[in-house]
């Protein structure tokens, strides 16, 4: 298949959703049939979450629908803490991971509205660490030896941006890259005590790729690169920077790297799934994830501000983030993004290259529902979502002004196909 190369000028493949709002929607409580959906039907969802709590697939898990800006779903089913009989709760702050990229990639687009940088500039312009970039040719996993060879182009933004650049992931990414980054001591970035972000990119950045930027999608830690670069054109730490020009204007107020103490008790339980039973269990307070990975790490006072997994936060939270994006980029009369920024992040921006069995896309830190990809599901063209570790999953629907969000706190867990039921669940108590 023809692989497609960045470059400035180049015409990218694919149709994008459009993002027109007469007025900026803030969120609020309404009624299912005030938006066209039905109470009875997301009743359905009750059943379903329920029977997961009872059979203690899931200790708890709590689920929120947004439609047109009003919340008409909003439930928390099972336990925190299952020993002690503590309700689970809508509230709860639950560390959300991987949907910690979705918020850099804003606030990076943030400065590229502001003429810091192009798109298709290389990353090294800005950390020379990355400057000529070589290639893995061949690995040795016995001595974690390898040979390269000078990579054909820059690492660029839009690589770092769409997972094209060849950088893999630290200790939950391929058996090759696990080895050289721990041997490198680069790291994922969650549980990792006082440690800085500019000093491991630092060091990622003179490490090989494993492919040719642009060539392939390696999901891996390109927004944490692109974490670090937040800071080198902002002149803030990333914490501070989504503190003052995201978290503040928007009005999310429970959205942390590291939560106040005030906070703490909030932090939902962290649960591990039972080998041979299939029903969950209390993660101990430390579990090797290749290194020391702390439970309660967002209680911890760190130091290390990861951009592609660090951050904790709420159902509510996330739902401002994401409703700001489908109003095109503005919320709580903040503009945060130009409509036709979130246009351009939302759409396919890898071309031909392949992201997904079923032909689904990537866009500039999300995936993206292709029409291909859209007769799999009921997630329309033009979905944009993804989802975070510890099995928390978001998404955002242009088309049906539809916001979803199921949050739990288990890792690792094999019932994956739970936000593929809820989806279902939700489009199909759509009326009109």
């Amino acid at each position: 298949m023809k692989k497609l190369l960045f470059h400035a000028g180049l015409l990218l493949i694919a149709s994008a959703p459009v993002f027109a709002q007469k007025t900026a929607i803030t969120l609020q409580t309404g009624s299912p049939a005030s938006v066209g959906m039905s109470e009875e039907r997301l009743g359905r969802i009750d059943k379903v979450l329920q029977e997961y709590a009872d059979k203690r697939w899931v200790n708890g898990v709590t689920a929120m629908i947004v439609k047109d800006g009003k919340i008409v779903y909003n439930k928390a089913f099972g336990y925190d803490n299952v020993a002690r009989k503590t309700p689970m709760k809508t509230d709860e702050i639950f560390r959300i991971a991987s949907q910690t990229k979705a918020i850099t990639s804003v606030a990076v687009m943030m400065l590229y509205e502001e003429g810091k940088f192009l798109l298709d500039d290389p990353i090294s312009k800005y950390i020379p660490a990355f400057k000529h970039p070589k290639v893995i040719t061949q690995f040795n996993m016995l001595d974690t030896t390898y040979t390269t060879a000078p990579a054909k182009r820059e690492i660029t933004i839009r690589h770092l941006l769409t997972h094209t650049s060849g950088i893999d992931y630290a200790q939950i990414g391929s058996k090759e890259a696990n080895a050289m980054y721990a041997k490198a001591g680069v790291i994922g970035g969650i549980g990792v005590g006082k440690i800085l972000l500019a000093d491991k990119m630092k060091i990622l950045g003179g490490l090989p790729i494993f492919h040719e930027p642009g060539e392939k999608f390696t999901y891996g830690l390109n927004t944490d690169v692109l974490g670090y670069l937040v800071e080198v054109l902002s002149g803030m730490s990333l914490d501070q920077f989504l503190r003052q020009r995201l978290f503040e204007p928007l009005g999310m107020k429970d959205t942390y790297f590291y939560l106040p103490k005030e906070k703490q008790s909030r932090l939902a339980s962290l649960y591990s799934e039972d080998k041979n039973s299939g029903t969950v269990e209390l993660m101990p307070a430390m579990r090797d994830l290749n290194g020391n990975f702390v439970r309660d790490y967002p209680n911890e006072a760190g130091t290390y501000y990861s951009g592609g997994g660090g951050l904790s936060s709420t159902m509510y939270d996330y739902a401002i983030f994401l409703q700001m994006l489908l109003n095109g980029g503005e919320y709580n009369g903040q503009r945060i993004l130009g409509r036709n920024t979130v246009r351009i992040m939302t759409m396919n921006q890898i071309g031909d290259v392949a992201y997904d069995e079923v032909g689904n896309k990537f866009g500039l830190g999300f995936k993206v529902t292709t029409p291909e990809g859209s007769s799999f599901s009921p997630l329309p063209e033009g979905v944009f979502e993804w989802g975070g570790m510890f099995a928390t999953t978001y998404w955002a629907d242009p088309k049906e002004r539809v916001i979803g969000l199921i949050y739990r706190n288990i890792w690792p867990t094999s019932r994956g196909e739970l936000p593929l039921k809820y989806k279902v669940l939700v489009y199909q108590a759509l009326n009109r």
